[in-house]
């Protein structure tokens, strides 16, 4: 899933990003609100985690921004060192789903994260199959079938495979790819991914009548669409 955080602190962004990149999850870090609000009406996210004061807007403002211009089921959780009953009663009030007190514990973020994610997008997150038309995907296994038969994938296919198809429409940069497959921050050859796109659009058979296309997004990344006979 892809999360973005809003925090000042660029020690402590890298910190949850790792530990939620870490989980499977694509993690993009912002230092300031106005950035992140930018960024939100450019392209969407499934999760804001939030620091209560920063730059530009508070974590509850931009909270408020969001319950009124994102999808209401969007989870928001607070990530702040101010722990009064005061500031959580406000912090929920803006429309927060949870709220947690810094100094961050990993095994307690992955855990909120998780149950909030789970609440949300129940669909995407049971270890039952994962149905896209005739695509069906086993999260357990690894296993991807198209109507019953299964496709022969590596790991990275796979991963990649669902990655498009949970983001069905969603332009995804090559460092969102690059993150949420390799799972990790390093360089490598901008013709890898390529290989790898073509790769599952082949084994697939991603083609309009089979009801998707996989395409390129210009000078940015690639885009799964859905099309319609």
């Amino acid at each position: 899933m892809r999360i973005a955080v809003l925090d000042h602190d660029p020690g402590q962004t890298e910190l949850v990003c790792k530990i939620l990149s870490a989980a499977g999850h694509v993690c993009q870090a912002f230092a300031n609100g106005r950035d992140m609000l930018q960024q939100l009406r450019q392209e969407s996210c499934d999760m804001l985690i939030l620091d209560w004061q920063v730059p530009d807007a508070s974590g509850p403002e931009v909270t408020r921004w969001a319950r009124e211009e994102l999808p209401s089921n969007l989870p928001v959780l607070f990530m702040t060192s101010r722990n009064g009953e005061d500031d959580i009663i406000e912090g929920l009030a803006a429309g927060a789903d949870d709220y947690m007190i810094k100094p961050i514990r990993r095994s307690e973020l992955v855990t909120r994260v998780q149950a909030l994610l789970r609440r949300a997008y129940p669909s995407q997150n049971a270890a039952e199959p994962i149905q896209f038309g005739r695509y069906g995907f086993e999260t357990r296994s690894g296993q991807l079938t198209f109507d019953g038969a299964p496709i022969e994938l590596t790991q990275k296919e796979f991963n990649l495979a669902l990655l498009f198809f949970r983001n069905l429409g969603r332009p995804l940069s090559r460092a969102t790819i690059l993150e949420a497959v390799w799972s990790r921050n390093i360089e490598i050859p901008s013709r890898t991914i390529d290989t790898h796109v073509s790769r599952v659009r082949s084994k697939l058979q991603l083609r309009p009548e089979n009801g998707f296309r996989l395409a390129p997004v210009y000078s940015y990344g690639y885009r799964l669409e859905q099309v319609t006979a």
